[in-house]
């Protein structure tokens, strides 16, 4: 039961960070909202931006220009978060 707990976190994890990371390589190419690229961009940020947006609340305070690194602490947040679950539940059980 355990086992299944923690892959489940572990493919959740996974499956919101290759959101996050198809999410940055579309926003490259997705130029038309009404195209196929563009829908699929659209659904990716409708999905992942519940992630992002804190973490883009927490970067504007730090000046970094053009550059937007709120799509990179996510990935980061989410798989640190997956690991602390896991841990967790592996110490209680």
């Amino acid at each position: 039961m355990i086992y299944v707990l923690c892959r489940a976190i572990q493919m959740f994890a996974e499956l919101i960070t290759w959101a996050l990371v198809a999410r940055a390589v579309m926003s490259w190419f997705a130029r038309d909202p009404n195209s196929t690229v563009g829908k699929i961009y659209i659904a990716l940020i409708k999905l992942t931006e519940p992630v992002v947006m804190p973490c883009r609340k927490a970067l504007s305070r730090l000046n970094t220009g053009m550059f937007d690194f709120s799509v990179l602490l996510a990935m980061v947040l989410v798989q640190a978060v997956a690991n602390i679950l896991i841990m967790i539940i592996v110490r209680v059980f």
